[in-house]
């Protein structure tokens, strides 16, 4: 799992803007539940934010 996060984690890095999360499915390559359990997580642990409704980028 964690690997998952990092590689979420990295693929909005190198976006450089905010993504919604089908875009996060294509750019990380992973499942959609996947992301949708990495990005859960990185919500918990405060290293994602949404500056806009649907949108994440790492804080």
């Amino acid at each position: 799992m964690a690997e998952n996060k990092q590689v979420v984690l990295d693929a909005m890095k190198a976006a450089g803007k905010p993504l919604k999360g089908g875009e996060i499915v294509e750019l990380s390559g992973l499942d959609k539940k996947e992301v949708d359990k990495a990005m859960n997580e990185l919500i918990k642990e405060e290293l994602i934010v949404s500056p806009k409704k649907c949108y994440w980028e790492p804080k």
